[in-house]
């Protein structure tokens, strides 16, 4: 992943930016062809070294090819939008895209089925907290047999962090009055891409954020 040191970011935020997204496209190799699925992430570590959870379909091969090879990209993307020159106070400015996005790679090995209700577990929890005051739902609102048959099918995989590139380009190359009209007009234009990039202008204009 090349970054423009302009839009490169600490260790501590890029990880912030993986949790909050929380849902990554894992890319894999198959005899010289990428194979992906699009998984929700669960982030966590096994002996202080950052992991990444999710899991496939048995019906996916995806999981097939990562036995085979288990080196795999994730990619993680957020919020992204086409900014106009004509939105910047500056003159002779160019088009461009603005957005936020880490690459983690590592080695993924299959998940037990020993440990595969544990990890559903994890996993829906970690969105669950998102909804409070509402109680998390848990397996045990399933039936043994519905509970069996999911765990059945599907194919947890852990994936051991070997590194993490993150950029969040969000015209840090700009005037602040660049930046401040820019974003304004992305609220204006008002799609959620354009709004979440334009959220993430505005955090990055304030002392200590990171962006994410």
């Amino acid at each position: 992943m090349y970054i423009n040191p302009a839009f490169k970011t600490d260790a501590d935020s890029a990880w912030a930016f993986v949790r909050a997204r929380g849902f990554g496209t894992v890319v894999a190799v198959d005899a010289g062809s990428p194979v992906g699925a699009h998984v929700p992430l669960l982030v966590a570590s096994r002996d202080g070294t950052p992991t990444l959870e999710f899991h496939v379909a048995r019906a996916n091969p995806l999981h097939r090819v990562i036995a085979a090879s288990p080196q795999v990209l994730v990619v993680v993307a957020g919020p992204d939008a086409y900014i106009s020159p004509d939105w910047y106070v500056s003159s002779d400015q160019v088009p461009t895209w603005n957005y936020m996005a880490a690459h983690i790679r590592g080695q993924a090995t299959l998940i037990g089925p020993g440990e595969a209700h544990a990890h559903v577990e994890a996993l829906s929890l970690a969105f669950e907290e998102r909804l409070r005051p509402k109680k998390p739902w848990s397996t045990s609102k399933m039936s043994a047999r519905k509970l069996a048959a999911m765990l059945a099918a599907i194919v947890p995989i852990r994936v051991v962090v070997e590194s993490i590139e993150c950029s969040f380009k969000l015209s840090q190359n700009k005037s602040e009055a660049d930046r401040l009209e820019t974003a304004r007009m992305l609220d204006w234009r008002g799609g959620a891409g354009e709004r979440g990039v334009a959220a993430a202008m505005r955090r990055l204009q304030r002392p200590g954020k990171g962006g994410a």
